[in-house]
């Protein structure tokens, strides 16, 4: 897959806390976007946030938290970004999920760094 030109970046806030089907809620939503084709998604570790209810998540030594905020980033077209918010909408009960037109510079699926 190639993508280059107009995209559309996907962050999806959560905690890492959060349960889908008894699973972690962030490897629930990267194993179905994958499943669903999309070109990508990364789950970034934040080590301090607070959300709507303003209860502060850190990971100070003092005092440790188990639900640490988390960020899922997904780039793709728009049309294939439009086609999993229904199903980010069904998942995803207590957070936030953004959209934003990004310019995609390089990326490359498949391609190894020898060219082949």
């Amino acid at each position: 897959m190639r993508l280059q030109g107009q995209g559309t970046l996907l962050r999806v806030f959560i905690g890492e806390s959060d349960t889908w089907h008894g699973k972690p809620l962030y490897q629930a939503i990267v194993r179905r976007l994958r499943e669903d084709g999309l070109a990508g998604a990364t789950v970034l570790r934040a080590i301090e946030g607070f959300g709507a209810k303003s209860h502060l998540h850190t990971a100070h030594i003092l005092r440790l938290s188990e639900d640490l905020p988390l960020v899922i980033e997904v780039i793709d077209t728009a049309e294939r970004i439009e086609a999993v918010l229904p199903i980010l909408d069904e998942m995803v009960s207590d957070g936030l999920v953004t959209l934003e037109q990004v310019e995609v510079v390089t990326y490359r699926a498949g391609e190894r760094a020898d060219g082949s």
